[in-house]
């Protein structure tokens, strides 16, 4: 090893039902205005960009049978169908989710470098706030996300969801204790995470495993996620001595069919923040994210090698913030 958006979904004419072209045109651009927004609701919602893909095309079938004249807000009423649509996948995807093979996580996602001078937005879409999101409830994870990351206010959380703006607030409150008591509690600035993620990818190319260890906190956790697919831990591993010989071991022999030889590992800004890209002769095969604790060293790595999460990655495609 060495170093190194969707088709848009066709409306109709609107032939024979009276809407002239200049309508249908603006009605599209009602949507393609708020496309990004629903993106980012769906995907934080569900942790996988395919999903929150499918969940934007479900909305936009909606949008596209409603009756415009009684939509007052386009934006809250896509955002409210959105969410809808995403807690339903996300009710389902928990029950498939038990019978996971290892640990589950995110779908990894690049975002551009300038996504990173946002510490809130950044945290948002990080892979410790995702993995933190898994542990709320659907309804907690939708009230969470509509108003500490998108700012919608409680009246409008309380409609989109059909409950009552006491119970909403209950729900925040509930929901934010919690993603406090989990979150990572140290932060560091960009720079010093691209310094820590390039120490860890020469560590782990060089295969010194004392080297290795000096870069990783005492406590660090390690998820990996193959999906049963590729060769994964079925459980977290814990502490830097393990951890270490789980890298090098991994780095040493051939992974999802690729030799050693013909790896490559770069930096890459995943999620919001520097982490790595293992790509083979053909493409992506897994990714590593680090959270960093305030002694600049890595305090979680979080390895997803299951091919079915690499599509975006493979195809470049970038998180609308």
């Amino acid at each position: 090893m060495s170093r190194a958006g969707g088709d848009a979904v066709d409306a109709g004419d609107g032939a024979g039902d009276g809407v002239g072209d200049g309508v249908g045109a603006r009605e599209d651009a009602a949507f393609g205005e708020h496309r990004n927004l629903l993106f980012a609701v769906a995907y934080r919602m569900l942790g996988g960009a395919a999903d929150a893909e499918d969940t934007v095309q479900d909305a936009w079938l909606r949008w596209s049978a409603v009756d415009r004249s009684r939509v007052a807000d386009p934006r809250a009423y896509l955002v409210r169908v959105t969410t809808n649509l995403a807690l339903d996948r996300l009710r389902s995807a928990q029950a498939r989710r038990e019978t996971y093979v290892g640990p589950w996580l995110p779908e990894p996602m690049l975002t551009s470098p300038d996504v990173a001078e946002d510490a809130e937005l950044s945290e948002s879409v990080s892979m410790a706030m995702l993995v933190v999101l898994e542990t709320l409830s659907p309804l907690e994870r939708a009230v969470f996300l509509l108003k500490e990351v998108f700012g919608f206010p409680y009246a409008e959380i309380a409609a989109a969801l059909d409950r009552s703006e006491t119970a909403v607030r209950q729900l925040g409150t509930r929901a934010r204790k919690h993603v406090q008591a989990r979150r990572p509690r140290f932060e560091t600035d960009r720079q010093e995470r691209r310094e820590v993620t390039e120490r860890f990818l020469e560590a782990s190319l060089g295969g010194d495993l004392n080297r290795l260890m000096e870069a990783l906190a005492p406590d660090v956790v390690l998820w990996t996620d193959g999906g049963g697919k590729v060769r994964a831990a079925r459980r977290t591993i814990h502490g830097a001595a393990k951890v270490a010989r789980w890298m090098v071991a991994v780095t040493g022999v051939p992974y999802a069919g690729v030799r050693p030889e013909d790896m490559r590992m770069r930096i890459a800004e995943i999620n919001g923040v520097p982490g790595l890209v293992v790509d083979g002769p053909d493409g992506p095969i897994g990714t590593i994210s680090l959270d960093v604790d305030d002694h600049g060293r890595v305090s979680a790595i979080h390895l997803v090698a299951n091919p079915d999460k690499l599509r975006a990655i493979s195809e470049n495609s970038r998180l609308p913030m």
